[in-house]
């Protein structure tokens, strides 16, 4: 059977339980078995609706087969959530995340590639795009150049490379893990099985 989770139990407080509580969430939406999620709404709303506190980050591609809160199996205000497609560290990700971390003291931050990446698998085929979406392209383009036209590996690739850059580019958060108040973890979203894999950076 798998584990049940009520918005009860008490906030983690360490980048390490912080990203086990995540993975604990996964495990549920995997089993079909959302415990936080099914909370008492009304009373999460009247708690939130003031303050916030939530304990993780999550930096997630906008593709909407990527329910962040669902996968994590997590309540209002508990995961603070920057979405953009490609889970690119762009300036106003970072800029974000920072303000996660420094203000509403976020323990941990996992930046989250899924499989079947349209803005990934754009990027490898080079393909025209109108508008400013090509903008995205030179994010991804290291992981792409990196991964021998295998599209799947360039997206795990992207998620290791996109938790690097947040690491080494932003000194909010470097400062925050160099304390040891947070962790910042690369993960991969399989959008069949509902399962999230940790990568290593």
């Amino acid at each position: 059977m798998m584990p049940s989770a009520s918005a009860a139990e008490p906030v983690p407080q360490t980048p390490e339980a912080a990203l086990a509580a995540l993975m604990a969430g996964n495990q549920r939406y995997v089993g079909a078995r959302l415990g936080v999620c099914s909370e008492n709404l009304p009373k999460a709303l009247r708690e939130t609706e003031t303050k916030q506190a939530p304990f993780a980050a999550v930096l997630s591609c906008a593709d909407s087969r990527v329910p962040v809160e669902l996968v994590f199996d997590q309540g209002v205000g508990q995961v603070f959530v920057a979405r953009v497609a490609g889970n690119i560290a762009a300036p106003e990700m970072i800029a974000s995340l920072e303000y996660g971390v420094a203000v509403l003291g976020t323990r941990v931050i996992v930046v989250l590639g899924h499989g079947n990446c349209g803005a990934v698998s754009a990027t490898m085929a080079r393909k025209a795009a109108p508008g400013q979406i090509s903008s995205l392209y030179a994010f991804i383009r290291p992981a792409a150049d990196r991964a021998g036209g295998d599209v799947d590996k360039a997206i795990r690739i992207n998620a290791e490379l996109q938790a690097h850059l947040l690491a080494q580019s932003s000194p909010v958060l470097a400062g925050a893990i160099a304390a040891k108040r947070l962790a910042i973890a690369p993960a991969y979203y399989d959008v069949r099985s509902g399962k999230v894999t940790l990568l290593v950076a």
